[in-house]
C-alpha cells in the first residue's frame, strides 16, 4: 500500500469515527502531545516505536485535514523553509546554524 492511500484510509477512518466532524484543532494538538509522550516513553525503554510514530502522524493528518491542507502541503512549506539553512548537529545534540 502506498503512502498516499495509507493517509487516505486513516483520513477515512477519522471520518467514519467521526472526529473529522466534532473534534476541534485544539484537542487534536492536545492528542498530539499525548501521543507524543508515548513516543518518548517508549524511547526511553528502547521499545519498538513505530506505531507511536504512527498514530502521530495520524493526529497530525488529522490537524492538517481540519486545516484544509495535508501532510504533503505541509512538508512542502517545512521544507521549504529549511532547505537553504546551512550548519550540523554538534556531539551534543545541538544543531548550530552557520
Amino acid at each position: 500500500m502506498t503512502t498516499d492511500e495509507l493517509i487516505q484510509k486513516c483520513t477515512d477512518w477519522s471520518r467514519e469515527r467521526k472526529i473529522l466532524e466534532y473534534a476541534n484543532p485544539l484537542a487534536q494538538a492536545l492528542k498530539l502531545v499525548s501521543e507524543m509522550g508515548e513516543l518518548a516513553d517508549n524511547i526511553t525503554k528502547g521499545k519498538d516505536i513505530r506505531d507511536d510514530i504512527g498514530d502521530c502522524i495520524v493526529v497530525l493528518n488529522n490537524l492538517a485535514v481540519m486545516n484544509g491542507t495535508s501532510l504533503a502541503d505541509c512538508l512542502a512549506v517545512a521544507y521549504d523553509d529549511i532547505k537553504d539553512r546551512k550548519g550540523q548537529m554538534n556531539a551534543n545534540g545541538v544543531f548550530i546554524k552557520e
